[in-house]
């Protein structure tokens, strides 16, 4: 394959971010993206909880309703609206590096390939796509699903600066980073590393837009022609994923982003696919609901009794208990936010394990993965729902904790009631 040669152009970099010419400026300009980035984590937690209460009385109203009903198209919209809403929150939990990620031992060259057909579509017939990939390129630990969006974005910001056509190359290599490179690009650290880098032959960057190129809704398109999140999505999965990423650019010579992962000796992950049923799983043991936003209080305990489970509710951790020690039947589920008024989920779930030792335990949180981790909730053996949900995936869930096997303990599945 022909390697494309695209113009010289000065090289622009800094710690993940775009140029910044001393240690201060990076630093600065570091402290002001993770700035944004607490901003923006708090307003993806506000916005779950309302995307919950849309998304999951949609459901309740379209199972209620007939297939032949005139106005299940209006709540279809409606549902579909409040997906992609979702959609957005999403990335801006990438953003703020918080979001719970599924890293696995994966190869970089089978991602780009198995994304080629994909990538030629949405670049159009005018832009010419170049592949480059290492014939031996090491492995990465990352979220399989996470660095596809990594490359996706990529390719649209390429080819969004070429509406006149021109070429795009995805190249991967192996790297080895030195003290005098890290040094030169703090705090990058020496060592082993995978690069995958995305150039094009596009309009280039000027010194203030290559600045706040990774800040989210910062764009330079046309107003309704972009949400301003792809390459602040792109920023954060690197960032949490423990990489770095780069820009080179100049007005009229085209960009480069490189994105270095560290390389892992690690054997790839086995695919395991999951099996789902058609319908949602039904149950009939009783579900200690404990919420503190009644609205999506009430939501979750509809859903579970239309599924046929006995919902017990509760707004906070000391109500709940108060309710526990009130309530003399067996309680087989508890299902708790993470973060209440006065008790935290995981507090509650190991005072009510001393009153029904075998209660199973399922979290749930419209918070991201840092303050959810905070508390406990990403340890091994811990059933977590990530808000929002929907009434299919909540009834899943509920299901796969009752079912679960015995001895896990208040953190998750314990030992039957």
């Amino acid at each position: 394959m022909t390697r494309m040669r695209f113009p010289k152009r000065r090289a622009r970099a800094g710690p993940s971010l775009p140029a910044a010419s001393t240690q201060a400026e990076q630093v600065r300009q570091a402290q002001r993206m993770e700035t944004i980035g607490r901003l923006a984590s708090g307003l993806a937690h506000d916005f779950n909880n309302l995307l919950t209460a849309i998304l999951g009385y949609c459901d309740i109203l379209l199972r209620r309703l007939s297939q032949e009903d005139p106005t299940r198209k209006g709540i279809e919209e409606i549902r579909s609206a409040g997906e992609r809403a979702a959609g957005l929150t999403r990335q801006l939990l990438a953003y703020s590096r918080r979001q719970v990620l599924k890293p696995q031992v994966i190869d970089l060259d089978a991602s780009v390939t198995s994304m080629i057909p994909l990538l030629r579509r949405l670049i159009g017939e005018d832009i010419e796509l170049h592949p480059t990939l290492e014939p031996d390129l090491g492995h990465v630990e990352a979220d399989p699903s996470q660095i596809e969006q990594v490359i996706m974005n990529l390719v649209v910001n390429a080819r969004d600066s070429m509406p006149r056509g021109g070429s795009l190359v995805v190249e991967t290599s192996n790297a080895e980073l030195d003290e005098t490179f890290a040094k030169r690009h703090a705090p990058t650290r020496p060592g082993r590393y995978v690069m995958l880098a995305v150039s094009d032959t596009g309009s280039g960057m000027d010194e203030e837009t290559r600045t706040r190129i990774f800040e989210p809704f910062f764009t330079t398109k046309q107003l309704g022609k972009g949400t301003g999140l792809g390459l602040a999505t792109v920023y954060g999965i690197v960032k949490q994923s423990g990489g770095y990423i780069w820009v080179y650019s100049e007005p009229g010579m085209g960009s480069t982003f490189k994105i270095y992962l560290p390389r892992v000796d690690a054997e790839i992950s086995p695919e395991t696919p999951g099996k789902t049923s058609p319908q949602p799983p039904r149950g009939s043991e009783t579900v200690l609901l404990v919420e503190d936003d009644q609205t999506v209080r009430s939501l979750a305990s509809e859903m579970l009794e239309l599924n046929g489970y006995t919902v017990l509710q509760a707004p906070d951790g000391r109500e709940a208990l108060d309710l526990v020690r009130r309530h003399g039947h067996p309680i087989h589920l508890l299902l708790t936010d993470v973060v209440m008024p006065q008790m935290s989920g995981r507090q509650l779930a190991e005072g009510i394990a001393t009153i029904h030792p075998g209660i199973r335990v399922l979290y749930m949180s419209g918070y991201t993965d840092g303050v959810i981790a905070h508390h406990g909730m990403l340890d091994a053996g811990v059933a977590y729902l990530q808000k929002p949900f929907t009434a299919d995936f909540l009834a899943r869930k509920v299901r796969e904790v009752l079912d679960a096997r015995a001895g896990r303990g208040p953190t998750g599945s314990t030992e039957g009631a």
